[in-house]
């Protein structure tokens, strides 16, 4: 009976093992955490509630002290992990989303969406429109079920949406799908930010390994198999490829402030900047901004968070959020 819960079908190391019986071993990803009434560190208030019963959604929402019943600007955070690891729940996540709440003095709800290969993309992709969804829905009245620190203290003309990594990823094709269809009771996203975000293709860009071989034993490739398998064009389908040929315009972006933030290090950086100079001269009509840090490698603001870097972007991510 143990025998075949041995045989592994995929292993993408040093992230994630998955079994033939279809049981998975995550590899990676901090340890989970509980919410605090007060962080010491910050002051922070946060509690986990519940987005939705069916799809399973829920997320931890943060609200820093001194509120005063003023309003707030709201972020919509979508954390990384490669759509297979990580959780809202996690340490590195509620350490990071308790300082950007903190200095950003800004309602902050981290969304966990529900993980591949378990659940294959693109049911992240909904589940986080659909917790987007419910979160600006508290910006009319009448719903009794609706979350107090939201419609209390959360200003839904400060509505901003940011992520990390495959979190950016997510934050990309919501934006794409907000400037399509809207949001609900009208309200739009003031701004966005996309940090170090999952994007590939088949073509190499800038300093990527040309060798074909080489690329598909990247991360960035066995992943995309993985969580999306049975996607038309596969890695160079326009979720993971904004600016292949024939994907949607980048003018459809549906926010008025963009900020992209990327790393020296990073294997993805070039690919990065190459999606910034694609919005710039998509004809997108918002306000954009690069952030490029030097000597850094990827998500080092979270997994690195005690470093002089992973501060000062955090400040700089919070000031953002206006």
């Amino acid at each position: 009976m143990g025998s075949h819960r041995n045989e592994i079908a995929t292993e993408i190391l040093p992230f994630i093992r998955v079994y033939k019986d279809g049981s998975v071993q995550r590899l990676s990803g901090s340890p989970l955490v509980q919410p605090s009434a007060s962080d010491p560190e910050t002051g922070v208030s946060s509690k986990d509630i519940i987005v939705s019963e069916n799809p399973p959604i829920s997320a931890r929402i943060y609200l820093p002290k001194q509120t005063l019943d003023q309003k707030l600007p709201l972020l919509v955070y979508f954390h990384g992990g490669g759509f297979c690891f990580e959780s809202a729940f996690s340490f590195v996540e509620t350490k990071y989303m308790n300082r950007l709440s903190c200095s950003a003095n800004a309602v902050v709800i981290s969304i966990e969406y529900r993980l591949a290969p378990e659940h294959p993309l693109p049911i992240a992709y909904e589940d986080c429109w659909t917790a987007l969804q419910w979160v600006v829905s508290h910006n009319s009245n009448g719903d009794s079920n609706k979350e107090h620190w939201l419609s209390t203290y959360a200003d839904f003309d400060r509505v901003y949406v940011g992520g990390d990594s495959a979190g950016a990823n997510l934050v990309h094709n919501t934006l794409m799908r907000a400037g399509s269809e809207g949001l609900s009771g009208g309200v739009k996203i003031k701004g966005a930010f996309l940090t170090h975000p999952y994007f590939w293709g088949s073509n190499p860009v800038g300093s990527e390994t040309k060798d074909i071989k080489e690329r598909e034993k990247l991360a960035m490739y066995t992943i995309w198999q993985l969580v999306y398998p049975d996607v038309a064009g596969g890695i160079d389908n326009p979720v993971l490829n904004p600016v292949v040929a024939g994907a949607p315009s980048l003018a459809g972006l549906g926010c008025s402030r963009l900020l992209v933030s990327v790393a020296e290090k990073d294997l993805m950086r070039d690919r990065r900047i190459l999606y910034y100079d694609a919005v710039k001269e998509s004809g997108w009509k918002g306000e954009l901004e690069l952030v490029d840090v030097e000597g850094e490698d990827h998500a080092f603001h979270i997994l690195v968070h005690e470093s002089d870097h992973a501060k000062k972007l955090i400040q700089h991510l919070a000031s953002f959020l206006v």
